[in-house]
């Protein structure tokens, strides 16, 4: 697809009609060339609920140092939370969505970001996160070992984070529901694998590896949990027939790919080779740009922003209706 057959007006999205091409923005942060369907926003009395509940539930099973609080709330997990799932049954479901939304960013931050400084390395990345799987998915041995096991869960914040939040998760949601769930957050860990792995050779991929790399590390376990915290249960023969699949990891996907367009110069200037789709569409890592002479870093990135763009675009457009 071409740049202005993504801008253009003729553009139709899979749904229902209204999609809002947003102009350029700066004070909202609004993407230019970003078409989207219009959200409902997210009920502020609601998110502060959320977040109020969150912060009692991170206090009582000290979940990470108090030191890092500031920087988990300014992620408005709430928020977030509110917006992902217009249709939650109940606040309770919500708070559960916030949980493991939570978990997983704590996972991610105090074991795999190196530019975290949280502890996070791909050194040693493949043992730390196939103990934060069993955490999820327990271990089932002899009764001393099962009992070390538990032990050294409780011993670790974002294991004692991911355990608690899938504990509660299984409260409401069904046996399928739940497995479903700590299936999809093992090819999370699988895709944490894959970047981490990158990152130790400084490896860029072309674009097709990299959202080949990103449809396991993408928003999936969001979308995994949507009929359990509307209070309903999508079949489990129907959620894994391959249609189901294919729309499953365009959405996720997609979703991801307005992320790192969101994300990426905040990226850059902690990380300058971190990895990034506007990277590999085009912005700014020197084993890539080295072939690219008198084209300059701005240039770079603005051609990684189009083709991001133009991603998200066929994305979008790939999904059924």
């Amino acid at each position: 697809m071409s740049a202005s057959s993504a801008s253009g007006s003729s553009l139709r999205l899979p749904g229902p009609p209204g999609l809002v091409p947003v102009a350029p923005a700066r004070r909202s942060g609004a993407v230019p060339g970003l078409r989207h369907r219009p959200a409902a926003p997210a009920d502020p009395a609601k998110a502060a609920e959320v977040d109020r509940r969150l912060e009692a539930w991170v206090r009582r099973l000290d979940a990470f140092p108090k030191a890092w609080t500031g920087d988990f709330a300014g992620f408005q997990f709430g928020r977030a939370v509110v917006l992902q799932h217009p249709g939650a049954a109940d606040l309770e479901r919500l708070t559960v969505a916030g949980k493991l939304l939570l978990a997983e960013n704590l996972v991610d931050n105090c074991y795999c970001e190196e530019d975290e400084d949280r502890g996070g390395s791909s050194r040693g990345l493949g043992g730390r996160l196939i103990t934060a799987q069993s955490a999820l998915d327990p271990f089932h041995s002899t009764p001393e070992l099962e009992a070390q096991w538990r032990r050294g869960v409780q011993a670790d914040g974002p294991l004692r984070s991911y355990h608690g939040a899938l504990k509660d998760y299984a409260v409401f949601a069904s046996p399928s529901q739940t497995d479903r769930l700590v299936h999809d957050l093992a090819r999370l860990h699988l895709g944490y694998l894959g970047e981490a792995a990158w990152a130790e050779i400084r490896y860029v991929p072309p674009v097709w590896e990299y959202l080949m790399m990103r449809q396991f590390n993408n928003f999936r376990p969001c979308l995994s949990i949507v009929d359990a915290v509307d209070g309903y249960e999508l079949p489990e023969a129907l959620y894994a027939r391959p249609e189901i699949q294919r729309i499953t990891a365009l959405a996720g996907n997609a979703t991801t790919i307005v992320n790192d367009l969101y994300s990426f110069t905040k990226e850059l200037a902690n990380d300058p080779s971190h990895l990034n789709l506007p990277q590999s569409a085009g912005c700014g890592v020197p084993s890539v740009l080295s072939s690219l002479d008198g084209v300059t870093l701005g240039h770079r990135c603005r051609s990684g922003v189009r083709g991001s763009l133009e991603l998200w675009h066929e994305h979008a457009q790939a999904v059924p209706e």
